[in-house]
Parts: structure tokens; sequence; C-alpha cells
């Protein structure tokens, strides 16, 4: 079978992109399913290694063809090399690699369009490399959080798994001995006894509720009134509360950043990235500043209206309009708040570590205080 280049596949749709009507409807259409980041989507790690790869080898001179099996075969996962296999198979049929794309239902809207800019405008290697950049910066940005939050989330749940033990089993079992005893308890004991007897008694329910408000959140996770309200609770959160704004405004500058160096009109930019961000104060913002867009209105005053956009990067936005360089200065706003994430999050990782450790110290010696203070009575009554 002869190669095929990407360069001589045509697009079967002969016309220029949808206007405004038709895109919205596009959009509208497109988005009954899910192009989450996560859920039915490919993963991460896979469209980074593809676009990469898909990148590397077209600008080496690979034709197309040949790139693409290249990165069938190099699939672990008998799905996944079937997915691009037949991804191929609708390229050399006529369909456009964004159309072929499209019809997986596994990949992003954003990304879809992008690689169309890309196709149409001869641009493909660098969209590639872009789309490559964008999921390597997401991985590392979620590798470091994740690394520095797991051994403080394993001491804390191990730290709370004993403490239950010491409540339902180790303290009842002291308490009959020194009821026994007919002694009066210290205040500290009887305290601790109290709560014991309280976990005992309340702890079965209290752990239902637990479970029943968990299932309660997963059902409602996709309601707007749901998200809009635990986004308000996260952001008020002292630590917590900045970390997510950050890491969900250097999401948006560096899709933005992409959309927009791969020459999307910037209404078009923000409507993608509404639809994929994920983050309700942020989709909100957004769908008011395409109406501000449609009116005449500059993003820079747009973002202004809402304090999910600090001031610094309003000001960065506004020098990035009058220089004509949004792409530039979006690159400059997500590598800066990616770079502040990892360095936050190690922060808090480390401070964590000896807080949790301190505290759990603090509430074992209370206890072991509470029990060897009667046993030191019952003691001292014997002798």
């Amino acid at each position: 079978m002869a190669s095929i280049d990407i360069s001589n596949i045509k697009n079967p749709r002969k016309q220029r992109p949808p206007e405004k009507n038709d895109f919205f409807e596009k959009v509208s259409a497109l988005f009954e399913k899910d192009f989450s980041f996560a859920g039915n989507g490919l993963a991460d790690e896979k469209k980074e290694y593809l676009y990469l790869e898909l990148g590397a080898l077209l600008k080496a001179g690979v034709d197309f063809k040949s790139a693409f099996e290249l990165i069938a075969a190099g699939q672990k996962k008998q799905q996944d090399s079937a997915l691009f296999t037949r991804i191929l198979k609708d390229v050399i049929d006529g369909a456009s690699f964004s159309q072929s794309l499209s019809k997986t239902g596994r990949f992003t809207l954003y990304e879809i369009y992008s690689l169309e800019i890309g196709e149409e405008s001869g641009q493909l290697q660098q969209v590639l490399s872009d789309l490559a950049y964008f999921y390597r910066t997401k991985i590392a940005q979620r590798r470091t959080i994740v690394s520095a939050l797991t051994y403080p989330m394993i001491v804390l749940s191990a730290s709370a798994g004993a403490l239950a033990f010491l409540m339902r089993f180790v303290i009842p079992m002291f308490s009959d001995i020194f009821r026994r005893s007919g002694n009066e308890l210290p205040w500290i004991t009887q305290k601790i006894i109290a709560i014991a007897d309280g976990f005992g008694l309340y702890g079965g329910a209290g752990t239902l509720v637990v479970v029943f408000m968990t299932a309660t959140c997963f059902y409602y996770r996709r309601a707007a009134w749901f998200r809009d309200y635990a986004s308000r609770i996260v952001l008020r959160l002292p630590l917590a509360g900045m970390l997510t704004r950050k890491i969900y405004l250097a999401r948006l500058s560096n899709a933005m950043r992409l959309l927009i160096n791969a020459q999307l009109p910037l209404l078009r930019a923000i409507t993608l990235c509404r639809q994929m961000i994920g983050y309700f104060p942020l989709e909100k913002a957004l769908e008011a500043m395409e109406n501000d867009i449609l009116r005449g209105v500059p993003l820079h005053a747009s973002m202004e209206k809402f304090t999910i956009f600090p001031a610094k990067m309003i000001q960065l936005i506004k020098v990035g309009e009058r220089t004509n360089q949004l792409d530039a200065f979006f690159e400059w706003i997500g590598t800066q708040y990616v770079a502040e994430v990892e360095v936050q999050t190690a922060s808090l990782s480390r401070v964590m570590q000896p807080v949790i450790i301190i505290v759990l110290g603090i509430v074992v010696g209370v206890i072991v205080i509470a029990i060897y203070l009667p046993l030191f009575q019952i003691s001292n009554n014997i002798q």
C-alpha cells in the first residue's frame, strides 16, 4: 500500500469554519457527550504520547500513515492500538485527522478544533507540539500535587483509624476496670470515657451519615447549585482555596494560549475553554465574558468584573491585548501559576507532615495520661 502524506489528504468540507450561529449549534450538539479530561476520554498520558510522537515523526519527514502505524504498534493495550488503527483508517478513507478524532468521542472539542485549524493553516506540527506541551504540563502538575499530599493523607488516615480503635475498644475496656474500682476518676479521664461512650453509641450512625452525605454529593456533583456551593466553600478555605484557584487559572491560561496560537478567534477560544475547564466559578465568568466580547468589551475589562481573576493577571492580559500578543502573555501566566502551585504544594506537604504528627502525639498523649492517672490511684489504694 502506498504511503499517504497528510498534506495530500483533503478535507471533504470545502468551506470556511461555520459562522457564529452554526458554530454554537455545533458546540451544543457535541457537548451532549462528555468532553472532560477524565471519564470516557483518553488518558492524558496517552494524549501526550500521541501528540509528541506524531509531531516528532512528521517533523522528521515520516509520512502520516507510517507515523501513525508506529504509534499504534507502540500501544501496550489492545484497545488503544485498535483505537489508533481506526483513526488511521478514517484518515485513509478521506477524513481529516481532526474529523477522525471527533468520531471516536475520546478527544475534547478544543483539541479537535485546534487540530482542524492546524490542518487548514499548514501548522499541524506546531499544534501537535502545543498539545503535547499542554498535557505534559497538566500531568506534571497533577503528579506534583499527588506526590506532595500522598504521605500526609496516609498518615492522617492511619491516625484516624488508630484513634477510632482506641475509642471503640481500648478505652471501654479500661473504663469498666475504673468503674469497678469505685474511685472518683480524674476530670480528664471522665471526659475521655464520655467521648468513647459517645463514639460507641453514635459511631455507627455517624458513619451512616457520612456515607449518606458522600453519596448525596456524588449524585449531585454535576448539578449547578451543588457545584456553585461546593466551589464557594473550597475558595474560602485558607490554603486549599488559593491552590485550587491557581490550578484552574493555570489550566485556563494554557488552554487559551494553545487555542489563540492555533489562530482561533477569541470568542471561540473562550467558548471552548468554558466547556472544558470543569470549574464552576470560571465557567460562569467565561459565559459572561462571551456576552461582553460580543458587545465589543475588551477581554481585560470583562475579567475585572469577577474576583476569580487576580489583578495582576488582568493587567497582563490588558498589555497582551494592546500588543496583540495574548498567546505569549497567557503562556507566561500559565507557567507562573504552575510554578507557584508546585512550590506551595511542596511547602504545604512539608508543613502538614509535622503538624499531623504533633497533633497525633498530643491526642495519644492525652489518652495515655487519662488511662494511667486512675491506674496510679488504684495502685496507691492497694498499697
